[in-house]
């Protein structure tokens, strides 16, 4: 029996791990789950997690993702945030959407673009990652 990605369902909190997923699986089912979405994934060693959030990660994502803008805001410093979008090296074999994301040294390299690849560009200068229920994922 398959299993279809709109048959789940990741209760807040919660994770659901796939195992033994290809990167062309990896890349189908992102696409599958599109961008209006309240879940995360991480993906690694062929491994994908998919997982909900909860209220209270969002609301502390909320207020320190806040706090870090005004404080750059009141220091001048240029930076240009991307919120929770997915990153992914396909050599590397690893994704990630992190919680909240700043450029801020790199800001110029990569201000308006509708793609960042990793392989060519960099990564964030700043990511952010609120550990609610130790979902942290350093290596990636």
């Amino acid at each position: 029996m398959l299993v279809k990605l709109q048959q789940l369902t990741v209760p807040p909190g919660q994770r659901v791990l796939l195992k033994d997923v290809s990167w062309q699986d990896f890349e189908g089912i992102l696409a599958d789950l599109g961008e209006s979405r309240n879940s995360r994934i991480a993906y690694e060693n062929n491994t994908l997690e998919i997982m909900a959030p909860l209220p209270e990660h969002e609301s502390a994502k909320v207020i320190i993702a806040d706090l870090l803008k005004v404080l750059m805001q009141e220091l001048e410093i240029d930076f240009w945030p991307l919120g929770s979008t997915t990153f992914k090296n396909e050599l590397m074999q690893q994704g990630i959407e992190p919680d909240d994301c700043f450029y801020i040294e790199n800001e110029a390299k990569v201000r308006g673009k509708k793609r960042i690849d990793l392989t060519v560009g960099p990564p964030p200068d700043l990511a952010l990652e609120i550990d609610v229920t130790s979902r942290t994922h350093p290596n990636i």
